[in-house]
């Protein structure tokens, strides 16, 4: 029923109140659901708090009295026909090769806009964590192989390289205000350069019979999307297609499908098509009527979306897609290994799950502590502001954290032995939880009531 001329209009308040978004509302639907669902998707760690649920769903599956329909759903195959197009592969397969293109395109993304916009930008802001992330891709690496030696068990030396930054980044946000913003931000950093290690190590090392014409499609097209840019084509569905296309000829080509997500992200633009003012003179010349007809609507709508940047946009819609759906679906299409029989005491005692649990839980803390000591020792970084020594040892073990980027590689470095893959996922597991508790503690201490003082003095030390 509408509003009789002698009602005083509604304020905008009690509208949004009464609708049109029911988060916003008073019902109780909203109250109890849809708003605490909202706030918890707001806090930091919640992506974290999926993927363990998800990874934990995995265990409990794969070890139930069920555990057969676990490997049954998972390989079940799916086709996909159009013509003489033909794609077919099993359910974790479209998992580990489709869906985890959207995380590696938030990846690159991420990578895109540190280092145009970010902290990747400033040569001496970076200086640290670039060094520490090195340290702590080659330590974890080298002890593997030491431990691990060669042969078979020899190709997983890529798993304890990489980082996870959900759940790293996570942790740091449980501990809250006791970890200072600069260390958050320099564990941030870390991940984000080890991220990049571990593309070119999926890239270089962990790469199938190359196909060089599939290859150089892949590339034509990616071409074909600079192109587009420079032509200043802006129809996102047009970028959609030429995307699929390089997928495809990567997936053809032998080189993992998912790095055409790093790709795409390099590629796309991270300064805006246009600056903030012109929307703004526009609003107010549209406004000046006080009416807007549906050509001004829409005009104001992309004059208002392109003064942002392509790569802030997309991180904002797909970061949520990425951390509440494709990472938990692929937690629980990677995660679920039967403990029973063998599995669990080879991941203990055998070389792969040693050399990962050696790899991540001793190599990365001492790998980043030993590499920052060197580069502030030598002058070529400074300690983060109030940071402490103890606080980078803390963030060392927290970087020790591989679990979603480990488990892909593992699924590559055994691809025609099950039970070093299973060896592989359990021994990732166990030694990211423990790498976790131990960042914790080793964080608690270092960051008692004295731990600012110390931070200073030791950066004015470095200095």
């Amino acid at each position: 029923m509408n509003d009789s001329p002698s009602t005083p209009p509604r304020r905008p308040a009690d509208l949004w109140r009464a609708g049109p978004v029911l988060s916003s509302s008073d019902r109780p639907l909203a109250r109890y659901v849809a708003r605490p669902l909202r706030e918890f998707l707001r806090v930091e760690s919640a992506g974290s708090v999926l993927l363990l649920l998800a990874a934990a769903a995995a265990l409990v599956w794969a070890n139930s009295p069920w555990s057969e329909s676990y490997g049954d759903f998972w390989h079940t195959h799916l086709s996909l026909e159009v013509g003489s197009f033909h794609l077919d592969g099993s359910l974790q397969h479209w998992v580990n090769d489709a869906l985890m293109v959207i995380f590696f395109f938030v990846v690159g993304l991420e990578i895109k806009y540190e280092l145009v916009s970010g902290d990747l930008r400033d040569p001496r802001t970076a200086a640290l964590p670039i060094v520490a992330a090195v340290g702590g891709m080659v330590a974890p690496a080298l002890l593997y192989v030491a431990v691990a030696g060669g042969g078979d068990a020899g190709a997983g030396w890529g798993i304890p390289m990489a980082t996870d930054i959900a759940f790293a980044v996570g942790v740091l946000g449980v501990l809250g205000r006791r970890i200072p913003s600069s260390a958050r931000l320099f564990l941030l950093t870390l991940a984000i350069v080890d991220d990049i290690g571990a593309i070119v190590v999926i890239a270089v090392f962990y790469t199938a019979d190359l196909d060089l014409v599939w290859l150089a499609a892949a590339l034509g097209l990616l071409l074909v999307i600079v192109g587009m840019r420079l032509l200043r084509i802006w129809l996102i569905p047009a970028y959609v297609v030429v995307g699929v296309g390089v997928w495809y000829a990567l997936f053809e080509s032998g080189v993992h499908a998912t790095l055409a997500g790093v790709a795409l992200g390099l590629l796309t633009p991270a300064s805006a098509l246009l600056k903030p003012d012109v929307a703004r003179d526009y609003a107010q010349h549209a406004l000046a009527d006080r009416e807007l007809d549906p050509d001004e609507v829409h005009r104001l709508q992309f004059l208002v979306a392109e003064s942002v940047p392509v790569v802030e946009r997309l991180q904002h819609h797909l970061h949520p897609l990425s951390a509440y759906l494709v990472l938990p679906v692929f937690a629980l299409a990677n995660a679920g290994v039967d403990l029973g029989g063998a599995v669990f005491a080879n991941a203990t005692t055998t070389a792969v799950g040693l050399g990962i649990a050696a790899g991540l839980v001793i190599g990365k803390p001492v790998g980043i502590l030993l590499a920052c000591v060197i580069a502030v020792r030598t002058g070529v970084a400074r300690l983060p502001a109030r940071t402490s020594w103890g606080q980078i040892a803390g963030v060392g073990a927290v970087a020790g954290i591989g679990f979603t980027v480990s488990l892909f590689i593992a699924g590559l470095s055994f691809p025609d032995s099950p039970a070093l893959t299973e060896a592989a996922k359990v021994g990732t597991l166990g030694a990211s939880v423990v790498a976790a508790l131990v960042g914790v503690v080793v964080l608690l201490l270092a960051s008692g009531p004295d731990a600012t003082d110390q931070a200073d003095s030791n950066r004015s030390e470095s200095a």
